[in-house]
């Protein structure tokens, strides 16, 4: 029961272990925390372009065109997670070929 407890002591390494783990995890869920809205959640146009690998002018070439619902408020603009998917599940092709297996 006198024993010395250290910065080497097994106990500490594996609970040092355990905190680093508990924050790497805790980091990633404020990172990747968005909050929602009636269960909707919402990007910026900054969010969507990179995510989707395409430029902000791009986005504004699909709104402009009708392509992707968003919401604008003031300067603004949103999208709902639910209106990319939807333009993503809309605009997929499937492939016509069929490879020989």
């Amino acid at each position: 029961m006198n024993e010395l407890i250290n910065k080497d002591n097994e106990w500490i390494i594996h609970f040092m272990g355990s905190l680093d783990r508990l924050l790497d995890s805790f980091e990633h869920l404020t990172v990747n925390y968005r909050p929602t809205l009636n269960g909707e959640r919402f990007f910026t146009d900054k969010e969507v372009s990179a995510r989707l690998k395409v430029s902000r002018r791009t986005l504004q070439d699909y709104r402009n065109e009708g392509r992707i619902a968003y919401i604008q408020l003031g300067g603004k603009i949103l999208y709902r997670e639910s209106d990319i998917e939807r333009m993503l599940a809309d605009s997929y092709r499937s492939a016509y070929r069929l490879t020989a297996t």
